[in-house]
């Protein structure tokens, strides 16, 4: 299942000869918005959020930092803002994926099934999206890693799609214990945040034959290894061997 890059809608162009006044300050101030969201994320995801000021992000737009606090609070505002804009995309895509492929299977998925609909679909979106949504990526990892405040935004964020993801592994594997699956969806979590982050680790130790920008590697690897794995812990020898 594979997700389209997701783009703004277009707008047709009005009928009349000039637009409104009120429309005109508007679009002036969706693309002030924009610019502002794409300089924070940038910076944020490089320096993380106390790496970063209004001022550092005023002075990358090439705008008075004034300008930032009409917009914003204050500076946690501003990184929630960058955070929301392209969680609800990928969640809502993800959500769509795992609806259209729980139908589609009648009841009977598989494990590697639906780790494809909840993890190809989303890094489709870093395959196909640019260095926009990659940057949101790295900035994805540092929420996750965040216990004091970053939780919070997950849940917030996140919650309706992994428990979607859960519901539906609990139908692929209906005699597997509810811990078991959770553990599994929390190992899946953490190898997507670390190849999400793009640290170059592996890299270096492959001797450049892996590279952490090569998500298409991932998305051929990833699901087909944690069904792998889901399958292991869940089974009926599961703890058998367990000291």
């Amino acid at each position: 299942m594979t997700a389209e890059t997701a783009r703004p809608k277009e707008c047709g162009v009005p009928d009349s000869p000039k637009p409104k006044r009120g429309s005109k300050k508007a679009e002036q101030r969706a693309e002030s918005m924009e610019q502002i969201l794409d300089a924070a994320e940038d910076l944020f995801s490089k320096h993380g959020l106390y790496g970063v000021t209004l001022k550092d992000v005023a002075k990358r737009v090439g705008v008075h930092h004034t300008l930032l606090n009409y917009y914003f609070e204050d500076k946690k505002k501003l990184f929630d803002a960058v955070f929301a804009r392209r969680a609800v995309v990928t969640a809502e895509r993800r959500m769509t994926a795992m609806d259209e492929y729980d139908a589609a299977t009648k009841g009977k998925p598989t494990v590697e099934g639906a780790l494809h609909a909840f993890l190809d679909t989303d890094l489709d979106l870093y395959i196909q999206g640019g260095d926009s949504w990659k940057n949101y990526g790295a900035l994805g990892a540092q929420v996750a890693n965040t216990p004091e405040w970053g939780a919070e935004l997950m849940d917030s964020h996140f919650d309706p799609v992994v428990l979607r993801l859960i519901e539906i592994l609990k139908k692929a594997l209906p005699n597997a214990a509810p811990e078991d699956i959770f553990w599994g969806y929390h190992f899946v979590t953490g190898a997507l945040m670390v190849t999400l982050a793009r640290t170059g680790r592996i890299d270096k130790l492959s001797g450049g034959v892996c590279k952490s920008e090569d998500f298409p590697a991932v998305k051929a690897r990833m699901a087909r290894f944690m069904a792998a794995g889901f399958l292991t812990i869940c089974g009926p020898q599961a703890h058998s061997s367990a000291h």
